[in-house]
């Protein structure tokens, strides 16, 4: 008969084959199961909102006007008697949509347009590296919150604002990797074997390329959820009637001076949490995928 270990271990095993190979990768192994623990923990209570929520988010007076914690409201309530769990529980569904689709539309864009610059050359290379760097030069969020400002609220235009920044951090890591593996020598060979470029560029050097893309990617994750809950604080995100940490930030910063410190602090956890999770698989990610580093 199993133990309780073996049975566990055996459990983790056949059900995440992958988490029990990261357990032995050392130190980046673990920090890439963390970050995945915190963010999956996040996208989890998101899914479960509308079961798990235990009042309407967006209901005015579900109690009290700004109420301490209590086991009736277990986060306390805001300036409008709004529950603060059923806002936290919800508002991270805006986050994870925000930061999945401006990472979608960074890679749909970055990549291609990475690997056709670098391995074609020429005229278009040097647009299209001008156009980049030209974006690359301006502040990130700056340059987001102008673009927000021009497109208006909504999840698509705030997503497009902030993949608008981070593009050009795809296309000067694809650039730059492609630029060397272009040269080596099955590249070579497939080439001097009469392999049109297209078939070069998508079997022999996207494919060396994806690891990097995997790791930038994550780590955008990351950047964009503070980039999106910046939009939110200064007025350039999500309407006021969507949950959104964002919007308890910007409430919770001018309640703050009156005590309610409940109404800034919890939205902001969820964000640190979530932008971490990421930040930390991001980098676990890198560490992993980098053959270098590999023993």
């Amino acid at each position: 008969m199993m133990t309780y270990t073996e049975t566990r271990g055996r459990i983790i095993v056949q059900f995440f084959p992958r988490v029990a190979s990261l357990r032995k990768r050392g130190i980046a192994g673990w920090i890439t199961i963390v970050g995945l623990a915190m963010v999956s923990a996040v996208v989890l209570m998101t899914a479960a909102a509308p079961w798990i929520s235990p009042h309407d988010p967006n209901e005015i007076g579900t109690g009290p006007v700004l109420a301490y914690p209590t086991w009736s409201f277990p986060l306390g309530t805001n300036h409008l008697g709004q529950d603060m769990l059923s806002r936290l529980i919800w508002g991270g569904s805006t986050m994870l949509q925000v930061a999945v689709l401006s990472v979608l539309v960074c890679l749909v864009v970055g990549v291609p347009v990475g690997l056709l610059s670098s391995y074609v050359g020429g005229l278009f290379d040097k647009s299209a590296s001008l156009a980049m760097d030209s974006i690359y030069a301006f502040p990130g969020l700056v340059l987001a919150i102008a673009i927000a400002a021009m497109l208006g609220p909504g999840v698509v235009n705030m997503s497009l604002s902030i993949a608008v920044v981070y593009v050009p951090s795809y296309y000067r890591i694809v650039r730059s990797q492609v630029l060397s593996i272009k040269e080596l020598p099955y590249v070579e060979a497939a080439k001097t074997l009469g392999a049109p470029a297209r078939s070069t560029l998508l079997r022999y050097i996207l494919p060396n390329v994806l690891p990097s893309v995997v790791a930038v990617a994550t780590v955008n994750f990351a950047d964009a959820i503070l980039t999106a809950a910046g939009l939110t604080f200064v007025g350039l995100g999500l309407p006021v009637s969507i949950p959104d940490w964002g919007w308890d930030l910007t409430y919770g910063r001018r309640l703050l001076p009156s005590g309610a410190w409940w109404v800034i602090t919890f939205p902001g956890l969820m964000i640190v949490i979530l932008a971490l999770g990421f930040a930390l698989a991001g980098e676990g990610l890198s560490e992993l995928l980098n053959p270098k580093l590999k023993e």
